[in-house]
């Protein structure tokens, strides 16, 4: 066992970026992703609603892990295309981000009372309308908070990235701790580096689900 040096302190912190990256890059596919399903899930055709339905149900009831493992080894296997740690694991968060993003958002857009959606067709709104001056702005309201707390367990589950290689901050952990062997510290320092930055964010969604509550309650 050997103390820690300041390159293995690097490593670890300059890994941060490479767990922003990531959780960056899923969410903001995810918020694509999710903006389809949940205009899909709401939409008055039945079959798309239905289509919405079955990935959002497919994508959940599927250990996140597996989409990642099935990605990285299945798609080469399969395929014969070689995919990268960060491009693999970027699509299964991405895809996870979309299917909880959607249904978040769909909830969401569910919660503004019927009678607004009547009254903004009865006064001549055409359902785009209704949707872009009604609905979506009290929706997006409503949807800040869980949206916000969803970010913060994205982040978390970057560190699955590590387990096809990608040197995310879990990763740089594990490579400290096999080099130095000073396992408790090293690793006591990876979750301080994710308290950081998920505390604030967490923090801030509590905040947001607050004022909501109270802005009903008046």
């Amino acid at each position: 066992m050997r103390g820690l040096s300041i390159a293995d302190l690097w490593l670890i912190l300059g890994a941060i970026r490479w767990t922003a990256a990531l959780a960056v890059t899923a969410f903001a596919i995810g918020a694509v992703i999710g903006l389809g399903v949940a205009v899909a899930r709401t939409s008055q055709l039945t079959w798309l609603r239905v289509l919405a339905r079955v990935y959002v149900e497919l994508v959940q009831g599927t250990p996140l892990l597996g989409v990642l493992f099935l990605l990285y080894f299945g798609v080469p296997m399969l395929l014969g295309i070689e995919i990268k740690a960060f491009t693999a694991a970027a699509a299964a968060f991405s895809l996870s981000a979309g299917a909880f993003l959607g249904d978040i958002w769909r909830g969401a857009i569910e919660s503004v009372p019927k009678g607004q959606w009547e009254a903004a067709s009865c006064v001549g709104l055409r359902r785009w309308h209704v949707m872009r001056h009604v609905v979506w702005p009290q929706a997006f309201r409503v949807a800040l908070g869980p949206t916000v707390s969803y970010l913060v367990q994205l982040i978390k589950n970057t560190s699955l990235a590590a387990l096809v290689g990608l040197v995310e901050l879990t990763r740089s952990g594990q490579i400290v701790a096999g080099s130095t062997l000073a396992h408790l510290p090293v690793f006591c320092g990876v979750a301080l580096c994710y308290f950081a930055i998920c505390y604030p964010l967490a923090r801030l969604a509590l905040n947001l689900e607050g004022r909501m509550n109270a802005a009903r309650a008046h």
